[in-house]
């Protein structure tokens, strides 16, 4: 789904469900009822309700294309937070699914018919050249990601092909026209964050690329091991703590408020950003974005908007 806002560009994964224990509602049914005639009478006002509701059932059944595929590893990667591989070697079709960055599948536990819906942490090459699927997944009481936390290595899973349009970066290139690069991240929501920085960007060929980092401490914020090639790659790491301890010297609070406060935008005609995380983050972030670039005539920003 492709919503465009006057002065720039909001882009949407639909459904914005990447919640690890989130399925899709159905939207069906709210749009079949707006088609109801005023002037039915009760019996056919019934009448009609049974048949959306026989329409809506038909929405619901599955007719994804589940693909079964071993755990490869499972370990901690963070406090709440799992690290996990599903080898898809064997399945070249599965793999090949995978072409951009940002994009998720849904994946089902043994006797549980309820998916997750999980961004691909790994970049699309990952799969071709490992023959692997990573995961950054936390986990939730009493949802089917907290099951896949505490499967093992060799476990069984399904597994959908993966879908969505994912972080379409060709909108801000070439790397000279859109010189920086904002990227706002919170908790879980680093996972496609990974898939884009390590798939490439030409981040170091844009003079100021920005990774705002949030978490609740330091326990909590994943894939710290990752950062120097990160940095290296041309994207500086601002890690935001909201409750660090007495030793963090670090920025403190929220992302959208290191970022308010920091702001430094050179070239607002020539900025995109990226944001995914909680809900308030995303939208915080997207309006301070805007009131800082507002100054500028025929603006040409690329929001690439992620909700987790």
């Amino acid at each position: 789904m492709s919503v465009k806002l006057s002065p720039s560009t909001l882009l949407s994964l639909s459904p914005p469900l990447l919640h690890a224990h989130h399925s899709p509602s159905l939207i069906s049914m709210s749009i079949l009822r707006r088609l109801a005639p005023n002037h039915l009478t009760t019996h056919l006002r019934h009448h009609h309700r049974r048949r959306l509701a026989t329409v809506a059932a038909a929405v619901r059944q599955d007719t994804t294309i589940w693909t079964q595929a071993p755990l490869s590893e499972i370990e901690p990667a963070a406090e709440s937070l799992f690290h996990v591989s599903i080898d898809v070697s064997d399945y070249p079709d599965l793999a090949a699914s995978h072409t951009r960055a940002g994009q998720y599948l849904q994946l089902r536990v043994p006797d549980v018919e309820k998916p997750s819906f999980l961004a691909i942490a790994s970049p699309p090459s990952y799969a071709a050249e490992k023959g692997a699927f990573e995961f950054l997944v936390k986990s939730v009481a009493g949802s089917t990601a907290e099951l896949l936390c505490g499967l093992k290595k060799g476990d069984v899973v399904e597994l959908s092909q993966a879908t969505g349009r994912g972080f379409e970066i060709d909108q801000i290139e070439p790397a000279e026209k859109y010189p920086t690069v904002l990227i706002f991240a919170t908790g879980s929501g680093i996972s496609p964050i990974r898939s884009l920085i390590e798939s490439g960007f030409s981040a170091d060929k844009r003079s100021d690329v920005r990774l705002y980092y949030g978490a609740r401490n330091i326990k909590r914020m994943a894939y710290q091991d990752r950062f120097k090639d990160w940095e290296s790659s041309g994207v500086k790491i601002v890690p935001v703590l909201s409750q660090p301890d007495g030793r963090w010297t670090g920025e403190t609070g929220y992302v959208q408020a290191a970022f308010a406060m920091a702001k430094q935008i050179y070239s607002p005609t020539g900025t995109g950003a990226v944001l995914c995380g909680q809900k308030q983050m995303t939208e915080v972030c997207y309006f301070i974005y805007l009131s800082t670039v507002m100054f500028s005539h025929n603006l040409s920003e690329h929001i690439f908007f992620l909700q987790l």
